[in-house]
């Protein structure tokens, strides 16, 4: 009988790959070591992997995966699923603030009983 890790081991994995991956492609880190480490990684394959959020979830999602899962196609579909899980978490994090629309009336129209058109 295969045994599976709790739904909170999956979660807590799902957090640590979006936390390193955010770390990784979003953050400057401190002193600044990861946006120089990135800038120094230029425009090949390394330097595009950490430019893309959910390219580099995919790798970040390996070892935990592989520390989760039992046979090659149970790590395989905890690899899929903690990369997904941490992409939904970026897009969940990374919205943008709505601004609230500007209600503009058209001319003799009465937002509020309460105030009187002066005519």
């Amino acid at each position: 009988m295969t045994t599976h890790p709790p739904i909170w081991t999956f979660v807590l994995c799902t957090l640590a790959v979006w936390r390193v991956t955010h770390l990784l492609a979003e953050e400057d880190g401190p002193w600044d070591l990861i946006v120089r480490f990135r800038k120094g990684s230029g425009d090949g394959v390394l330097g595009r992997l950490l430019d893309c959020f959910y390219c580099l979830s995919l790798w970040v999602a390996v070892p935990p995966a592989i520390g989760m899962g039992n046979g090659w196609i149970e790590r395989s579909l905890y690899w899929l699923a903690l990369s997904g899980a941490a992409c939904l978490v970026e897009r969940f994090c990374d919205r943008p603030e709505t601004a609230i629309p500007e209600i503009q009336f058209l001319e003799g129209d009465n937002p509020c009983a309460a105030v009187k058109n002066e005519r």
